[in-house]
């Protein structure tokens, strides 16, 4: 009796693959309540320490509040994508990854997934920094429209972020160096214009806070909510991101297919 030969199963689409993913990390999100817990409490805490403790002393006129909330949505963001490095890193050294390999699946949408789970947590942190803000005296002045650029401007930024620490992740040899990696990146709103303007550094550190990521993404936020002058800033902020989700998402797929072993 002859037999057929066995055929391969079909492999599921880019799109059904990736939804997958993108709801297992969701559950995966919502299961672990503490770290969103604290994604939201310590920008918080961080924005009430500055307005109450330093605020007055940084701007005795009362204003401080509508010049750091910028900078603290940005640092909520930055905490929140943070996380992605961890969670990567466990899938990574886990062994969840060898059994996707099994499957008829394009197993770089396990990345993909972490990347849209970090967006949405994060935009739903960001909604409640913003509320919280409103609640100690934040009072912007922008329109329909200077919302939506805004926005637009703060999901590029966590995109852009949390691809970087989704490759920190790949590259980490464990969880624990991937947190302590991704740890390092969080200071880089404190060499910016989050907290105080660059004019009062030191000259030698203006030149870094300037010629960052951070500084032109806050400043284009800042301008958009509260209309101060923005300048050259928002084409510099688009780019830096725009930058960085290009070289992070070549950066995460050279170094999955070199430790998965497969597309």
């Amino acid at each position: 009796m002859n037999l057929s030969p066995r055929t391969a199963p079909a492999s599921a689409s880019f799109l059904v693959a990736n939804a997958v993913f993108v709801g297992r990390s969701i559950r995966l999100s919502l299961r672990n309540v503490e770290a969103l817990i604290m994604a939201v409490m310590l920008p918080v805490m961080l924005m009430l320490l500055f307005t109450y403790v330093f605020g007055g002393a940084l701007d005795p006129g009362g204003n401080y509040v509508n010049y750091v909330v910028p900078g603290i949505i940005l640092l909520c963001a930055g905490f929140g994508s943070s996380s992605t490095a961890v969670d990567v890193s466990m899938d990574m050294t886990g062994g969840i990854i060898d059994r996707f390999r099994t499957m008829p699946i394009h197993s770089m949408g396990v990345v993909t997934g972490h990347v849209a789970a970090s967006l949405a947590r994060n935009l739903l942190a960001t909604a409640i920094v913003i509320g919280v803000a409103c609640l100690v005296g934040f009072r912007p002045n922008a329109g329909a429209a200077e919302w939506l650029a805004a926005l637009g401007v703060i999901v590029l930024f966590i995109l852009a972020f949390t691809w970087l620490f989704a490759a920190i992740g790949l590259v980490a040899g464990s969880p624990s160096a991937a947190s302590g990696y991704g740890f390092a990146l969080l200071f880089l709103p404190y060499l910016s214009s989050a907290f105080v303007q660059t004019e009062t550094m030191p000259r030698w550190l203006q030149g870094v806070a300037n010629h960052q990521p951070i500084t032109p993404v806050i400043e284009t936020i800042r301008g958009l909510l509260t209309g101060t002058p923005i300048g050259d800033q928002a084409w510099l902020a688009v780019g830096w991101c725009a930058l960085l989700i290009v070289g992070s998402v070549v950066w995460c797929s050279l170094s999955f297919k070199r430790k998965a072993g497969r597309r």
